[in-house]
């Protein structure tokens, strides 16, 4: 949408992010971390024989290509394996599609979000492996720092609302996926209350992206020689995150 100028500003995974602002024609740039942290799980199905990640190996795992629990997948499974036996598969954005494919027996594993882990696990399924991964907002040059200032303010009302209530969190995950039928039996007594977390937002540390743009270079999903300011409206980010320091002194 941001391409065809029908937004200035959207979120993603924090990969795919740095994929988007090198291939971007509109000029979006990465402006700072998001508030909420998205937990992200390779689960097998209850039959399955695989019970650590050392097992996954060949085994064909549905993942959402260029999309978070994709990169999310290689990362975790790298610790465990050689990267030519980790073998995925493009098997839809949506984990309700990716869920239903393991289930049918298409696929041996694959990735899954909230709601969709505790769908699993309450099912019986078997979460192998499962991590944390950050988001960030992408925006064109219509969005200054004083514009985030604003919206980075009402998210951070938000943060303290969802984390003074988790179960009302969850119940909001059930809402936002109920024309599922495998999310809509759920109710936040199934949830892990840990696995929702809900953070500052915050710019995205030098260090933390050189070492991310690197891992994605390795793996030959983004293009070698860029630089900060190729992926990042440095300026806006700065100036504005700034701002929302002195929020709290």
């Amino acid at each position: 949408h941001l391409d065809q100028k029908q937004a200035d500003l959207y979120w993603g995974c924090e990969w795919g992010n740095y994929r988007r602002a090198q291939d971007t024609t509109f000029g979006g740039k990465q402006i700072g971390r998001r508030a909420i942290m998205s937990a992200g799980a390779v689960i097998v199905p209850p039959w399955s024989d695989v019970q650590t990640p050392q097992q996954l190996a060949n085994k064909l795992i549905g993942v959402p290509f260029h999309a978070g629990t994709h990169y999310l997948c290689l990362q975790m499974l790298e610790g465990f394996l050689p990267r030519e036996v980790i073998n995925v598969c493009d098997a839809s954005g949506a984990a309700s599609d990716r869920y239903a494919s393991m289930m049918a027996g298409e696929v041996d594993a694959c990735t899954v979000v909230e709601p969709y882990i505790t769908a699993a696990e309450k099912n019986g399924c078997r979460v192998i492996v499962q991590s944390f991964y950050h988001g960030t907002d992408v925006a064109t040059d219509a969005v200054d720092s004083e514009t985030y200032v604003g919206i980075n303010r009402a998210v951070s009302k938000a943060v303290k609302l969802l984390n003074d209530d988790k179960r009302w969190a969850a119940q909001l995950f059930i809402d936002w996926h109920k024309s599922d039928p495998v999310i809509a039996a759920l109710t936040p007594d199934d949830f892990n209350l840990s696995r929702l977390v809900f953070v500052e937002p915050s710019p995205i540390p030098a260090e933390e992206l050189q070492r991310t743009y690197e891992w994605m270079v390795s793996w030959d999903m983004i293009d070698a020689g860029h630089g900060l300011d190729d992926l990042v409206h440095t300026e806006v980010q700065n100036s504005a995150h700034q701002v929302l320091v002195g929020d709290d002194d």
